[in-house]
Parts: structure tokens; sequence; C-alpha cells
């Protein structure tokens, strides 16, 4: 029923499942009762909730080879455990997390506002129909239509950005309401500062006449530049002031809010489709990551940005590129997961080399490419490296398709024998062949 797409999937799925324990250090598969479209460990429920959640992860080759062989694709991982639900008003699309303070994240939903939630105070609730939607710390106002997907949180600022169906970029300050969270004891009381006043912002939900409620903060600056909807935005890693935008116009665009609510750069054709995905390298401010309708990544050098044209091209999707983000623990590598079900890891730096293929049978692997994770069996939505445990990733798929509902959640780490420098893994090898000849030989 699913033709020829839907086979080459499953056959890729049923391959990788089978070299699990040789290609991982470490999985743990969580089965979602509801779609997903964003992660942070978090999942859906019934009603619409964001959910939090600790996980444990296990360390370096300690890892037991007979669970990540035998995980249950629709059971729920006993590593993965429930801490608090909030139960969200409308579809959570996206979720970013502030850089400074992991408590406090930021919810796109479908309409206009962007939410913030203090997760440490915000009261644990029983996710039953007709329960009554979790009150947001704080609501972020300034589009004029839905911001479904476009999300970020400044690395340097208590900033927050976002995109949206009006073509708009957004900026917020929440300096002040974070101040004010620090001084306040108990859950029940609500965040206030002399630049927020409450008032009924838009629930997500097709257009009803629903609101909620909550201390509210207007926008810092509006930009426009796009011709249509942002898909996504990305602050510079070492400049609030600076950002980047994309949408489906296909353009690129660098904005300096120092210099105006004008683009400082404009890369008309960035891809030959919409750009779904962007992000900004914060080893080296100059690169660049988009990701495209057009199935490709495109990698720009902010210096040449006026040329229109990408530093490389990564061709390794075989349908549109969803996410991108740079690894936090080496500069040259990077993530891309698309609706063919895959996530990619790339090394820039290996183009042109030799070890190329590191990590992937095929010989005519793509230029960087060195590992695919295949463990998702529908579109992988959104995928996030773990800042504190090197190498080791969460990614959800949405599964509506294959499944008719549900998705699946991730959190794995690849085999350091595949990442770690070659002449260290030949050595390493050559220090255990004994010990494996003399296994064969028992």
């Amino acid at each position: 029923m699913k033709g020829e797409k839907g086979r080459s999937v499953e056959e890729k799925y049923t391959q990788w499942k089978s070299l699990v324990p040789v290609l991982y250090d470490w999985l743990a598969n969580h089965n979602l009762v509801w779609p997903s479209l964003s992660c942070r460990s978090t999942d859906g429920s019934v009603p619409n909730t964001l959910v939090i959640a600790n996980c444990e992860v296990v360390k370096p080759r300690v890892a037991a080879a007979e669970h990540i062989s035998q995980f249950n694709e629709e059971a729920r991982s006993p590593f993965v455990k429930k801490y608090k639900t909030i139960i969200h008003p409308g579809e959570v699309n996206r979720i970013r997390e502030l850089p400074q303070n992991s408590k406090i994240v930021a919810t796109h939903t479908d309409s206009p506002d962007v939410l913030i939630w203090d997760v440490e105070a915000q009261p644990n609730r029983h996710a039953v129909l007709g329960a009554a939607d979790s009150r947001p710390d704080l609501i972020l106002t300034g589009h004029q239509e839905n911001a479904e997907f476009a999300l970020a949180m400044c690395p340097t600022e208590p900033f927050v950005l976002s995109g949206g169906k009006d073509k708009s970029v957004v900026l917020w300050s929440i300096h002040d309401h974070i101040s004010t969270l620090a001084k306040e004891q108990g859950p029940t009381k609500s965040p206030g500062s002399t630049s927020t006043s409450t008032k009924h912002a838009s629930k997500g939900g097709g257009g009803n006449d629903n609101h909620v409620e909550g201390p509210s903060v207007e926008a810092r600056g509006i930009y426009q530049g796009h011709e249509d909807t942002v898909e996504d935005v990305q602050f510079c890693p070492s400049s609030a002031q600076e950002f980047c935008s994309v949408g489906d116009d296909s353009c690129l665009i660098l904005w300096d809010a120092r210099a105006g609510s004008t683009p400082a750069i404009k890369v008309e054709k960035a891809h030959n489709a919409d750009i779904h995905c962007v992000d900004w390298n914060r080893h080296d401010i100059n690169l660049i990551l988009t990701g495209s309708a057009d199935n490709t990544i495109h990698m720009f050098d902010r210096r040449n940005l006026s040329s229109g044209s990408p530093v490389h091209k990564f061709v390794g999707h075989s349908a549109a590129v969803l996410c991108v983000q740079w690894s936090p623990d080496k500069s040259s590598v990077f993530g891309s997961s698309a609706e063919d079900g895959i996530l990619n890891i790339w090394d820039h730096e290996k183009i042109g080399k030799r070890q190329d293929t590191t990590g992937l049978k095929a010989p005519n692997a793509p230029p960087g490419l060195f590992f695919q994770h295949a463990g998702h069996r529908d579109k992988v939505v959104d995928f996030h490296w773990n800042t504190s445990d090197p190498w080791t990733i969460v990614s959800v798929s949405d599964d509506c398709e294959s499944t008719n509902g549900g998705g699946t959640l991730q959190i794995w780490r690849m085999i350091d024998l595949i990442y770690r420098p070659v002449d260290e893994v030949l050595a390493e090898l050559d220090e255990l062949k004994p010990h494996i000849l003399g296994c064969e030989k028992d």
C-alpha cells in the first residue's frame, strides 16, 4: 500500500536492527502514543501535553548488547522516566530550552504567540480529557499570524527569536522575567515585572475563540525581509544582536539588530526549494548550515555570502531535510534528519579524504557522510545533541504515515570506534587481537 518508498524504509530498518549491537554503544527506544514534532526529552499524551522526562544514559562501553539488540518497537523504554506533565494550550510544534537555564523553555503552538514555561515551577498535571490548560509563565506577542516552527533561544543572553506565517522574524528579551523567577518562591506565584502585563493571548487550535491568559511581553524588534513563511531561525553563537532565518521563499537572511530591521545580508536563492532549517556553528561562527525540501544540506561561509554560493552541498537524503544541527563536541561534525526516516552524521573535514566512508559499508557514500541512523521508520522531525554526554543524540519521528499514529523517541550513541581517529582505533584493535584469538580457541 505504501509503494516502493515504504518498502525501502522498512528494508533499511530491518537491516539496521540487525546491526545495532555492532554500530551502537547505547540505544533506548521509547514508543509514543501520540505524534511528536519536537524533542528535548519530551513526548505527547492526551490532551496536548509538554512532558518532561529524565533519561538514564549508560556510560560508554557499559551497555548490554542484548538490551540494545532486543528492544520492542511498541514498548516504552525503562530508561526514560516521566518527571512532570504540563497540559499545553494547543499542539506542541516546537520546544527550545534557554542555554543559561535549561528549566526555562519556549514552545510554539498553532497561534501567533510564543509561550514561556518554567518547568521546575510549573505544577505537575494529570493528562485527562477535559482538564484545564496549564498557565504559561510568560506569553510573547508580536506575530500577526501563526508562528508554528521557527524558534530559537540565545546562547549568550535571555533572548528569544521566532519566525512565522506573517513572513516576519520577531525578537524578545525575557531578562526581567528570568530575574523575577529567580526571586520568587513556590510554583503558584505569577511572574511579573515592569516590562510585562497580563493579557489574553491567542490559543492554538484552528481559529477558535479560546484564549491563554498570562503575563505578556511585547517584541523587542520585528524584522521584515522574507517573501513567504519563515521556517527556522538561529542566533549567532557569539552575539545576541546577530541572527539568521530561512523560509519558504528559499532565502537565507542574516540580521543585525544594531543596524535596523532590514536584512544585513540576503541570499536570494540559497536552495532550489523551501528551506526548512538552519544552524550556526558554535565553534566556527563563519559556518552556517541550511536544509531544504530539495533534499540537500548547504554549508555557507558568512564571509562570502554575497556570492550566494555555498561552500559545499551535502547530498545524502532522498526526501526533504527537516533538521540540521552542528555537534557541540567537534566543530566539523553535524547531523541532518529528513522525511526519508534517516538521520545522517557528517564530517566536512573528511571530504576528499580516504576515510570518507568510515562506518559505512557503501563504497560510494556521499562525501563527508560517515554514519547513518536508520532506527526510525518515518520522518525524523527533530533531533538534539546532548551537550553534557558527548556523541549522544535524542531523535524523534512522527510515525503517522507508517503506523497511522504515534511516534518514536530514541536516545542513542554510536560506538566510539566509528568516530575516533583511525590510527587510535587500529591500535586498540591490535591490542585486543590476542584476546579475540584466545576466545576462538576456547
